[in-house]
């Protein structure tokens, strides 16, 4: 009750009543506690704003923590390697669909060449799959990654990959390469906020000289970043959300060792007389300098087998704070179970430890684990896709490939799909059982069982009748083998020899 309520209520008991039930049923008919401002949320401050405004300040400060963290953190090592591993992982096979049979296997054995590092990396030092999954490494960390086409000589075609930090950007460019046109954070746009070009930093490759930025129009750019909101227009570490609590975890481990560390040491403290004034120091005594203090101490650490001298009347006394080294376990458990929830992983995924998880468990967690890692493959082969496109027309234009009639039906040409490398399955039997049962009753199909092993299924057929009649020539049946049981009819040569003789002898 305030100075105002307290002198109605000296006034006019009635009012000051009336005054406090209507104030009672406006807090009942409150809309949303989160919306508060009581003593929980009364430090609780924040402000509406667009996505770059929110991101603006923040964003270089955030990725390099993260970066920092990257260096120095297990925990955050053991999340970027979960995601490298799962969404590009051994890497993408290409299936080319252009109808054309000897076409699709000639730009599939031309992709595989292309794919080296002296063919699509402009600094011939990394191969398209090192490439891919520094993306994943550099998008989880720094937010995004861009990537540059580059038409040099030398090479399979003239067409490579230049890969630059997010820090090239620019942001202190503001001239617009286009009149009407608006930069912002290095990147220009039209008036209806779509990318048109982007402004680079260029500097020697030791970052001492620097020069004006260079204007790279959006067709040769590709930035590979998650837009969170639609007033987004560039990049936020996507660790943003776990950061501190990573760095607490890492905090607190180090604090742990420290204590440990320190527990482990044997230490004896020797408290020896001084000798008292206006006496001459004897044996083994040694004068103090003059204007040098006395209560001084030869370390200031406790290492193994350390003897310290303390000064008369000095005590040493031992902080020895507990709990820590026993709740060490419980607490890094919560701590990469949250940091994991963050990120969309369960607690194994990020801390391999799988002592309180059985085959169902295990199951369930990888299937989500799948769900949240098919959000950055489907960016990554859109990213993909566009590299394998541009590769396809230089191709053409190079004279690689022969197609009168490309650039009429060049949707039809540029078709395709990746397959992903298949993962290790948990338990093999059970995975082939139920493998087996959903292709029987219809829920997979063999082209889409494949895929999920890595595999084109028009080549394993083809394996298969390959394997098949190589056994057939060498009379082994390979269909018994490959299919779990013996083929009880005859083979069509030696039913006609048996039948051709039985004729005869009647």
């Amino acid at each position: 009750m305030n100075w105002l309520d307290r002198a109605i209520e000296w006034i006019s008991p009635e009012t000051a009543y009336e005054r406090k039930a209507y104030r009672r049923a406006l807090e009942q008919e409150r809309n949303y506690d989160a919306a508060g401002f009581d003593r929980v949320n009364s430090n609780w401050r924040v402000i509406n704003e667009s996505a770059e405004m929110t991101d603006r300040y923040g964003r270089d400060v955030v990725r390099a923590r993260a970066r920092d963290l990257e260096r120095n953190s297990d925990i955050m090592g053991a999340v970027i390697g979960a995601y490298k591993r799962n969404v590009f992982g051994r890497g993408y096979r290409l299936r080319a669909g252009s109808g054309d049979e000897k076409l699709d296997t000639r730009i599939e054995e031309l992709w595989e060449i292309w794919c080296k590092k002296k063919n699509c990396d402009v600094t011939g030092t990394q191969s398209f799959n090192a490439m891919m999954r520094m993306a994943v490494r550099r998008k989880k960390i720094d937010g995004g990654i861009i990537f540059l086409k580059r038409y040099t000589a030398g090479g399979l075609v003239p067409f490579k990959l230049q890969a630059i930090e997010v820090d090239e950007l620019d942001a202190n460019s503001m001239c617009p390469h286009k009149k009407g046109n608006r930069v912002v954070g290095g990147i220009e746009y039209n008036p209806y906020n779509r990318p048109v070009g982007y402004w680079i930093k260029q500097y020697s490759i030791d970052g001492m000289d620097i020069t004006d930025p260079t204007f790279i129009e959006e067709k040769e750019v590709i930035f590979f970043f998650t837009k969170n909101r639609p007033s987004q227009i560039r990049e936020i570490s996507d660790m943003t959300p776990t950061i501190t609590r990573i760095r607490d975890a890492n905090e607190f481990m180090r604090a742990v060792s420290v204590k440990e560390r320190i527990l482990s040491c044997l230490a004896v403290f020797i408290t020896r007389k001084l000798p008292e004034a206006g006496k001459s120091p004897g044996r083994g005594i040694t004068a103090g300098v003059q204007g040098e203090s006395n209560e001084r101490y030869q370390g200031k650490t406790l290492t193994p087998g350390m003897i310290q001298y303390l000064n008369q009347g000095d005590e040493a006394q031992v902080v020895n704070p507990s709990g820590q080294a026993t709740d060490a376990t419980a607490y890094t458990k919560q701590e990469i179970r949250l940091v994991g929830a963050g990120q969309g992983l369960s607690y194994e995924t990020v801390s391999r430890d799988m002592s309180e998880s059985n085959y169902s468990s295990a199951r369930q967690g990888m299937i989500e684990d799948d769900l949240t890692y098919e959000e950055d493959k489907e960016q990554l082969m859109e990213v993909m896709d566009e590299i394998y496109e541009t590769f396809v027309i230089s191709l053409v234009l190079s004279g690689k490939i022969a197609v009168p009639d490309f650039w009429d039906k060049k949707d039809g040409y540029l078709a395709h799909k990746w397959i992903q490398a298949p993962k290790r399955w948990i338990d093999p039997l059970k995975e082939a059982n139920a493998n087996k049962i959903a292709l029987n009753t219809g829920q997979k199909t063999w082209a889409s069982l494949a895929a999920e092993n890595g595999r084109d299924w028009k080549e394993q057929i083809d394996e298969m009748a390959e394997i098949l009649a190589y056994g057939d020539s060498k009379g082994i049946d390979m269909g018994g083998i490959i299919f779990g049981k013996a083929d009880k009819q005859p083979a069509a040569g030696a039913g006609a020899k048996e039948t051709n003789g039985n004729a005869g002898k009647s």
